[in-house]
């Protein structure tokens, strides 16, 4: 009898112990904000009650909108719109609210400096934007711009063709494993980029364009792919 009381007993304190270290992970998790990347299922939820974003095959987990959260995660980004405070963390937005902060959709017209560690890059009428959580952001200045959805934001086309030669004259490679789209779109940013800087677009110039101007859009063009982890010849 005491041998099977004790057997008993060591079972439940283990049992204990190992609900009270799962209990405390997903509380770990709620409290920092924590989600998955790129997901290798299609489970609707992770087990913490995240949701999956598998809009365009995103893959990302994160909590629902108006969820709430007691303390913000470590490394989180501040933004003001319009005077207000809003918190942005691995894709996730955060306002104050309730007994400390709430999950939320961002203004339209924020900008951040950074985007998120897992975003989906998608072409609509030759221009890209990402997306994370149902949130869209397009290039502009100072960094990415917070914007609505896209007319026909169900049908993504595909990314523009690399420019003609004559164009560009750089051959680019990817160093850091880019793919073809996010190249594209890199592309796309630094031509926008070097012609806001130089004052030459090659796609306009007749003849491919001549002088200073577009040398200075070359090298310009040169240094953003560059610091994007591309090798340039």
């Amino acid at each position: 009898m005491d041998r099977q009381f004790k057997r008993t007993r060591i079972l439940a304190v283990a049992l204990t112990a190992a609900l009270g270290l799962q209990a405390a992970g997903v509380a770990f998790a709620e409290e920092h904000g924590f989600h998955g990347g790129p997901a290798g299922h299609a489970a609707p939820h992770d087990g913490r009650g995240y949701v999956l974003d598998g809009r365009y095959n995103h893959g990302g987990y994160y909590p629902a909108f108006g969820a709430g959260f007691r303390a913000l995660p470590d490394g989180y980004r501040p933004y003001y719109w319009r005077g207000s405070p809003f918190y942005f963390y691995g894709g996730i937005w955060y306002a104050p609210g309730g007994p400390g902060f709430v999950v939320v959709r961002p203004p339209v017209g924020l900008v951040i400096s950074v985007l998120p560690p897992y975003y989906s890059t998608l072409w609509f009428a030759g221009v890209p934007y990402y997306y994370a959580d149902n949130v869209y952001y397009t290039s502009g200045p100072g960094g990415y711009v917070v914007v609505d959805p896209p007319p026909n934001a169900d049908q993504p086309g595909a990314p523009p063709p690399p420019a003609a030669p004559g164009q560009s004259d750089l051959i680019v490679y990817p160093k850091n494993g880019q793919t073809s789209e996010q190249q594209a779109a890199d592309d796309y940013e630094c031509h926008t980029w070097a012609r806001n800087q130089s004052g030459f677009d090659p796609s306009t110039s007749v003849g491919g364009g001549v002088g200073g101007a577009r040398n200075n859009y070359l090298r310009a063009k040169s240094a953003c792919l560059q610091a994007r982890g591309y090798e340039v010849k």
